[in-house]
């Protein structure tokens, strides 16, 4: 995980400085019809979600991996409070955690750049359930706990080793599981709040993104107006 000190909000800023608007209101790019008879969609309210793929093992895992990619701090709630485990799980019954949006008969060459595509054979399902496995194994190993029984800046420091490839997995490379991990984590804060993540519009309230407004171009020329309506989901609910 980075060094940076920059703040959260800053470091929000940034993250939509880069993703299309459309993305983030419909999550396009994120959720198609799933792959199982299973929805992607949270529990109703009131009721304890239960995760569709995650064992319970991992979803301790989860929740307490994007607690410290995203915390709550004094400028507003963090990624638990905005459901983003419950986005990653709903993710992984759909066509992007089965690896259905992507070539996957291989040949599988890791030693390429980038630029040739995905080269592994694991679709991101898999990906977190390798990682996570052996993430809790090094943790075991050099701490006595598994990642989420350790404390904050422990997490903070085994999270950064992943990021850095200062860890090697047998699996999957730590550095790909990371990097899903932290993409999934954006995506579940930023997000359309129906497709399970950004409860409440949290996300959107802490970078001033207006959502799925019909019309907001009388604003669009102004810039440092901070932008005076809440923001409005696809559903139709308001923040």
């Amino acid at each position: 995980m980075s060094q940076d000190k920059e703040p959260r909000r800053r470091f929000l800023r940034q993250v939509l400085a880069i993703v299309p608007a459309t993305t983030l209101a419909t999550g396009a790019t994120l959720t198609q019809p799933a792959c199982s008879s299973q929805s992607a969609a949270p529990a109703a309210s009131g009721q304890a979600y239960e995760p569709k793929y995650f064992t319970a093992d991992e979803w301790r895992f989860v929740n307490a991996a994007v607690d410290r990619l995203i915390p709550a701090d004094d400028l507003g709630p963090g990624a638990l409070q905005a459901d983003v485990p419950k986005f990653i799980d709903g993710q992984m019954e759909t066509p992007f955690g089965h690896g259905k949006l992507w070539y996957m008969q291989g040949p599988f060459h890791t030693d390429q750049p980038p630029e040739m595509g995905y080269q592994l054979s694991l679709v991101p399902r898999d990906i977190y359930r390798h990682g996570i496995a052996a993430c809790d194994a090094h943790c075991k190993t050099q701490y006595n706990k598994a990642f989420a029984d350790l404390d904050h800046a422990t997490q903070e420091a085994v999270l950064g080793d992943l990021e850095h490839a200062k860890i090697e997995f047998d699996a999957v490379p730590a550095r790909t599981f990371f990097s899903y991990l932290l993409a999934n984590t954006k995506e579940g804060f930023l997000s359309d709040p129906i497709h399970g993540g950004n409860k409440d519009m949290i996300g959107w309230k802490l970078v001033g993104f207006p959502g799925a407004r019909a019309d907001f171009m009388d604003w669009a020329d102004q810039p440092n107006v901070k932008y005076p309506y809440g923001p409005v989901s696809i559903s139709g609910k308001r923040g």
